[in-house]
C-alpha cells in the first residue's frame, strides 16, 4: 500500500493521478477535506481508502496501522505563506511530520516528503540544496520556517540517509482550484482575464527590478509528480532535492504566456503591494538543479509557455477540469 498524506490537496492528488496512470490503486489517502472543495480532486481517482489526518496520526502513535505500507509520500501541510498562527504551523507542519517520519523509518517504509523553496528566504544565501548549508538559511515567513525546522530535524536524526525531501519551487497546474489566495498567479490571471480582459501584478518596490520583472522558478505540477515517482522507484536516491525548472522567468513572461494561450495580447496593470507582504516578498527564485540531475533523474522540465498552454487550454478552459 502507498500512503499519500495531503492526498486530496494540490500536489498530493496530482501524485495519486500519476500512480493511477502507472496502474497503481493500492493507495490510502490521508487528509482533512474540510469545506474547500478538495474532495473534487479525488472524484477521478482510484484508491483503496481515505483516512482523516487525525485518525492516521493516532494509528502511527499507537503503532496500529492495519495495513502493510510500502511507501509513505508526505505532502500534507498548511502551505499558506501568509499563515501567522505559529503554534498551528508548529503542530501541523513540524510535529506531525516528525511523527510520520519516525514511524516510516521504524518500519522500513520509503519516505518522500515535501519541503519548500520558502526555506531559502530572501535568496541571499542562494538556492543550493547542498545539505551542509541548510542551517544558514533564513526563511522570511512562518510557513518557510516550519519546513526549515523539519529539514533540520531530519538531518539531526540521520533521516536524510533513508528518505527524500523535495524543495518545491513555484508549482502550478490542475487541482489547485481549492487553494484560494494561495492558488497560482496563472489561475488568478485566467479568471481576471475572463472577467476584465486585464491582469493586475504587483509593482516592484526595489529599484533593481522593474514592474513585473520579479523572477520566479515556475514549475508544472505534472513534472513535479514525475520526479516524485522517480524518487519512489529509486529508493537509493536520498537527501533533500530542489524541484524547479532551474530557469527563472519573470511575472511578465508568465502573464504573457497566459494571454497567448487565450489568443490575446497582454494587458497588464501594476498595483501597489500590500505593506504586510513587502517584508516577506521574494524577488528572485531559481532552483539549482545539479544535485537531482547528478543522481540520474531523467525528468525533463518542459518550457513555461508549453506548460501554461496545457494548463489553460486543457484544464482552465475546460471548466477547471481535474486530473
Amino acid at each position: 500500500m502507498i500512503v499519500v498524506t495531503g492526498g486530496a490537496g494540490f500536489i498530493g492528488s496530482a501524485f495519486v493521478w500519476k500512480l493511477n496512470a502507472e496502474g497503481i490503486d493500492d493507495i490510502v489517502i490521508v487528509d482533512r477535506l474540510g469545506s474547500f472543495g478538495k474532495w473534487k480532486n479525488l472524484v477521478n481517482r482510484r484508491y483503496a481508502d481515505f483516512l482523516h489526518k487525525d485518525l492516521f496520526l493516532q494509528m502511527i502513535l499507537g503503532d496500529r496501522v492495519p495495513f502493510p505500507v510500502e511507501s509513505l509520500v508526505h505532502m500534507g501541510a498548511c502551505s499558506a505563506t501568509t499563515e501567522t498562527d505559529a503554534d498551528y504551523l508548529m503542530g501541523n507542519n513540524f510535529h506531525y511530520s516528525c511523527r510520520v517520519a519516525e514511524w516510516a523509518l521504524r518500519h522500513g517504509v520509503r519516505l518522500i516528503y515535501a519541503s519548500s523553496a520558502a526555506t531559502y528566504g530572501d535568496g541571499s544565501q542562494g538556492f543550493d540544496d547542498d545539505e551542509t548549508g541548510i542551517n544558514d538559511l533564513r526563511p522570511i515567513n512562518m510557513y518557510g520556517y516550519s519546513k526549515q525546522l523539519f529539514d533540520q530535524w531530519c538531518l539531526r536524526h540521520g533521516i536524510q540517509k533513508q528518505a527524500a525531501g523535495i524543495k518545491f519551487f513555484n508549482v502550478f497546474g490542475p487541482n489547485e482550484y481549492h487553494k484560494g489566495d494561495m492558488s497560482s498567479v496563472i489561475y488568478k490571471a485566467f479568471h481576471q482575464i475572463r472577467e476584465t480582459g486585464r491582469v493586475r501584478l504587483f509593482q516592484s518596490h526595489r529599484p533593481d527590478y522593474g514592474d513585473g520583472e520579479q523572477r520566479r522558478d515556475f514549475v508544472y505540477v505534472k513534472d513535479c509528480v514525475d520526479v516524485m515517482w522517480w524518487l519512489m522507484e529509486n529508493s537509493d536516491k536520498n537527501g533533500i532535492f530542489n524541484v524547479g525548472t532551474g530557469r527563472s522567468r519573470t511575472w511578465n513572461d508568465l502573464i504573457s504566456a497566459v494571454f497567448s494561450a487565450r489568443g490575446m495580447e497582454p494587458q497588464i496593470d501594476y498595483i501597489s503591494m500590500p505593506d504586510n507582504l513587502q517584508a516577506q516578498y521574494q524577488y528572485y527564485t531559481e532552483a539549482k538543479m545539479d544535485k537531482l540531475r547528478n543522481q540520474g533523474c531523467p525528468v525533463f522540465f518542459k518550457p513555461l509557455e508549453e506548460t501554461v498552454r496545457d494548463y489553460v487550454v486543457n484544464y482552465l478552459n475546460a471548466h477547471e477540469a481535474h486530473l
